[in-house]
């Protein structure tokens, strides 16, 4: 049975009818017309009947609407007809774009216009499509867009989920890119060591943190400032480019000392235990519940929060100067606290805000350093660019 067998009920027109044109001349062939009769009862030109009839022009809405009045069958029947038959056709004419998908992925996913600025990628025209493509295909090291997705990465993000995002990713790349060009001593857990001791000695005064790049240097670690991109929360991150050539990456997403000794110890003890060999690890938000010693929070992770509060103030003594004072904590016992354990008082406030959840407490003390590290190390982002080639 076909369309247009005028003998079948209503319900088999709709069924199978496979273009508008077909519809119309079967619901004319049941009504007994011509088209010259629908085109006189429409007050229409036949041509334009004849057109519709062998779908060389499209039903409007209102023509829909005139035949839903002269067939009794109703406009949006048409009009899915001729939507659906339109979407076959443009299957037929327009040539798959494999590429489409994966443009689709890398411009929705990526801050272009942040990373031409900052100099992570070189376009000439910045919206000539392809040469962006082809700019961060580059920039990935990839031989197409599409294998930019599968470069082998771990993530600890206040989400669940294993995967972080493309533009997590290409901070961590950017990470990765610069810490390739830098000289620094052969790296062993003897040498991870000393760098930790030496690291504990400059807790005292914001000052010592200029040092801190040629210590690790020292010891083999390569130790980069990368201004994290929009959006990315990205505080850290431990990656390794080879067996015994380990990678610290910071954001300095949050200028103060409590964080950024917080952030560092934190990378150092991933270093220490070999974590991020396999995949790196990338710490995101690292504050709050990320910081914290939960179950639910992978073991590597609550190692080396472990050690990071630990390294900031020992945690017994945190814990047993909180059970002292709390809830009443006066300036003049955070200084002398701070004072006896050598470390800056800014530590000691960082782990009281994060402990009892009074983040309005001495926040005078939370002192930005990032003007103190960042003349020694090397560091991509706030107006400056590593120089790295390509």
């Amino acid at each position: 049975m076909d369309c247009n067998t005028y003998e079948m009920p209503m319900m088999s027109y709709l069924e199978d009818c496979r273009t508008p044109g077909q519809l119309v001349l079967a619901l004319l062939e049941k009504q007994g017309w011509t088209k010259r009769t629908l085109a006189i009862v429409l007050n229409v030109d036949e041509s334009g009947i004849n057109r519709i009839i062998s779908d060389k022009q499209a039903i409007s809405a209102a023509m829909a609407l005139s035949f839903e009045d002269v067939f009794d069958v109703s406009a949006e029947t048409f009009l899915s007809l001729q939507k659906d038959y339109d979407l076959a056709k443009a299957r037929i004419a327009v040539r798959p774009d494999p590429k489409r998908k994966s443009r689709a992925q890398l411009f929705g996913g990526l801050p272009i216009s942040e990373m031409v600025k900052r100099g992570w990628i070189l376009v000439e025209n910045p919206k000539d499509a392809n040469e962006i493509e082809a700019a961060v295909t580059k920039f990935f090291r990839a031989e197409e867009s599409g294998q930019i997705y599968n470069i082998p990465h771990a993530a600890k993000k206040a989400n669940s989920g294993p995967d972080i995002t493309l533009a997590q990713h290409a901070w961590l790349h950017r990470v990765r890119r610069i810490s390739e060009d830098m000289l620094v001593a052969r790296y062993s857990d003897i040498s991870g060591g000393i760098a930790l001791k030496k690291l504990s000695l400059l807790r005292r005064h914001p000052e010592e943190l200029r040092k801190i790049p040629r210590i690790m240097n020292e010891a083999g670690i390569r130790f980069v400032l990368v201004e994290a991109l929009s959006s990315t929360k990205i505080d850290g991150a431990c990656l390794w480019l080879s067996e015994n050539e380990p990678v610290i990456g910071m954001s300095m997403r949050y200028d103060r000392i409590d964080n950024f000794w917080f952030v560092l110890r934190h990378e150092i003890e991933h270093v220490l235990r070999g974590h991020g060999k396999d995949r790196p690890v990338v710490d995101v938000e690292l504050e709050g519940r990320k910081a914290s010693l939960s179950l639910e929070i992978s073991k590597e992770e609550r190692e080396a929060n472990e050690a990071a509060a630990g390294f900031c103030v020992p945690s017994d003594l945190m814990d047993a100067f909180i059970a002292r004072k709390s809830p009443f904590f006066a300036e003049r016992d955070l200084l002398g606290f701070a004072n006896t354990m050598g470390i800056h008082p800014g530590l000691v406030a960082g782990q009281v805000q994060h402990r009892t959840g009074r983040y309005d407490l001495f926040r005078k003390h939370l002192v930005k350093v990032k003007r103190y590290i960042a003349p020694s190390a090397i560091v991509d982002g706030w107006g400056d660019i590593a120089p790295i080639g390509y």
